[in-house]
């Protein structure tokens, strides 16, 4: 499960970790973030456009017409499991595999009402890439469903004492093979499953409870606290 980023660094930042030949356009504006809720528009990364890195602010969510016809919820990830296959995410997954840029992402543990959160961010303190996939066309007018869900897999290691699921993290030049839409289905689904970062390259502490109000956004939502 991931229903949480950060992602308070500009897409020029985020861009300058990608092969520096490659060209980028990117989207300006928007503030720093430390609280990033599905349904917002944070920045998402795709090469729809073949050797150009276009970065744009895309929904956090997604459902197809038929989906909605049916009264099904909006999706925000994607079982790595089902989505290479599922009916519901197949066509984004054959074609519209993108990267979303972040600095950490939040999960909670506990009980309801009493849960504690917790802040996952690489040990190296750079920016993390997590598999995205989306309906989303540059250019394209956008309708109700149209957005990203991000691409999760089972948590192992000791990020399982966090939650059983986590996004699928991918480093710069794996990122940059992930959103190329030429790279067939099959190989797609291997690369996300065998070369997603592994837990020992992440850290994890737990952070104050301010962060549950999606309105929080300040630079001491990451901070550790005592447990």
């Amino acid at each position: 499960m991931c229903g949480r980023i950060t992602q308070y660094l500009s897409s020029d930042v985020y861009a300058s970790y990608f092969e520096p030949d490659l060209s980028v356009l990117a989207a300006q504006g928007g503030a720093p973030n430390w609280n990033v809720a599905p349904g917002t528009r944070p920045l998402l990364m795709h090469r729809f456009a073949g050797d150009t890195l276009e970065i744009e602010r895309v929904r956090w969510g997604y459902r197809p017409s038929w989906a909605a016809d049916k009264g099904l919820p909006v999706a925000i990830n994607a079982r790595i499991e089902k989505a290479a296959t599922g009916a519901f995410f197949r066509p984004l997954w054959r074609s519209g595999r993108a990267i979303v840029p972040a600095n950490g992402w939040y999960e909670w543990t506990g009980e309801p009402r009493h849960k504690q959160p917790w802040y996952i961010h690489l040990k190296s303190g750079a920016p993390m890439f997590l598999a995205a996939i989306t309906n989303h066309r540059p250019g394209k007018e956008e309708h109700e469903g149209t957005g990203f869900v991000l691409v999760t897999a089972a948590a192992d290691g000791g990020m399982v004492d966090i939650h059983d699921r986590r996004p699928v993290v991918l480093a710069p030049e794996d990122a940059a093979l992930w959103m190329d839409n030429s790279l067939p289905s099959e190989q797609a689904e291997h690369l996300a499953r065998a070369l997603s970062l592994a837990p020992e390259a992440f850290a994890w502490h737990p952070v104050g409870k301010e962060v549950n109000k999606v309105g929080n956004n300040h630079p001491g939502l990451i901070d550790a606290i005592d447990a």
